[in-house]
C-alpha cells in the first residue's frame, strides 16, 4: 500500500512540471504558476546524505526556483535527518488512505457539489482554501465571506487560468460546500489512473466546527470512487485535522515529510 502511495506521489506532479534527475532525487520543474519540489526516486533504497541535498540546492539556485522536498517518511527515512543537517526546516504530517470498503459518507448543513471551471467559481474556491490555510488549525477564526470575496477579486488572472486548465484537463476535481453565505469550504482531488490524492480541503475560518471539511472530503471521495478510483490518500496538517478525515473512513499508514 505505502509503495503504491509513493509511486502515485511521484507521478502526480507531472501534470504541471518537467522531471529532471538530480543525484538520488527527481526535481519537478514547474511549468505552471506555483512551484513544485524534489522527491527521492521510489524504490531506490538509497541513503540520503547532506551532500545530496546540496546537489539539489545548487540546481535550484541555478534555475532560480525554491528549494523544497516532499517524501514518504517510511520509504526514505534518511531524508529528514539529511535535510535538517543541511539547514532545512523539516516537518512530518499524518499520511492516510481510504479504500472503497472504508468509505463512510458524511453530510453537513450545507450543499456540497463538484465545481465547474467557471472563472468566478474557481476564484471563490481558491480564495476559501487560501484563507483557511492562512489561519491553520481547527479553531474558529476571523476570516469569512467578506474576506473570501476580496481575495477572489484580487486573484491574478494567471492563477485563475492555471486552475481552470487543471479542471478542464481532468487532473484536478474540486468540490465546494455552500450555505446562504455562498461557498464556505472547498477541496480538490487529483486522479492519476486508479489512485487520487485529496488536497487543499479548507473551511472559511469563521465557519469552522460545522462539519463542512468532512462533508467536502466525503463529496470528493464519492466522486473519485464513482470515476474509477479505488485508493484515495491525503496528508493532514495535524492529528486534530487527521481526525476530521478519519470520520470519512481514512486510516493512517505513515507520514508525509516536507522540508524547505
Amino acid at each position: 500500500m505505502i509503495t503504491r502511495v509513493d509511486d502515485y506521489l511521484h507521478r502526480v506532479p507531472l501534470s504541471g512540471s518537467v522531471a529532471e534527475q538530480v543525484g538520488p532525487f527527481t526535481l519537478f520543474r514547474s511549468t505552471t504558476v506555483w512551484p513544485y519540489y524534489a522527491r527521492p526516486v521510489p524504490g531506490s533504497g538509497v541513503k540520503i546524505e547532506p551532500a545530496d541535498i546540496e546537489l539539489v540546492r545548487a540546481r535550484c539556485a541555478e534555475l532560480e526556483i525554491p528549494l523544497s522536498f516532499e517524501w514518504v517518511v517510511e520509504t526514505c527515512p534518511s531524508l529528514g535527518d539529511a535535510a535538517a543537517a543541511a539547514g532545512l526546516n523539516v516537518v512530518q504530517h499524518p499520511l492516510l488512505v481510504l479504500e472503497r470498503a472504508d468509505f463512510r459518507p458524511v453530510t453537513a448543513d450545507a450543499r456540497c457539489e463538484i465545481l465547474s471551471a467557471d472563472e468566478e467559481v474557481v476564484r471563490q474556491a481558491r480564495a476559501v482554501a487560501g484563507l483557511a490555510f492562512s489561519e491553520p488549525g481547527t479553531g474558529i477564526g476571523k476570516a469569512g465571506p467578506a474576506e473570501r470575496d476580496a481575495a477572489a477579486a484580487a486573484m491574478s488572472a494567471d492563477t485563475v487560468l492555471a486552475l481552470q486548465s487543471r479542471v478542464l484537463r481532468g487532473v484536478a476535481v474540486t468540490a465546494g460546500a455552500f450555505t446562504d453565505d455562498g461557498m464556505v469550504a472547498s477541496g480538490t482531488h487529483q486522479p492519476v489512473d486508479s489512485t487520487t490524492e485529496i488536497v487543499g480541503v479548507g473551511t472559511l475560518p469563521s465557519m469552522r466546527r460545522r462539519g463542512l471539511a468532512a462533508a467536502v472530503t466525503s463529496a470528493l471521495v464519492e466522486h473519485a470512487l464513482d470515476n474509477g478510483v479505488d485508493l484515495v490518500l491525503l496528508s493532514a496538517e495535524s492529528d486534530a485535522v487527521a481526525a476530521v478525515y478519519e470520520r470519512v473512513g481514512f486510516h493512517r499508514i505513515g507520514h508525509a515529510g516536507a522540508a524547505e
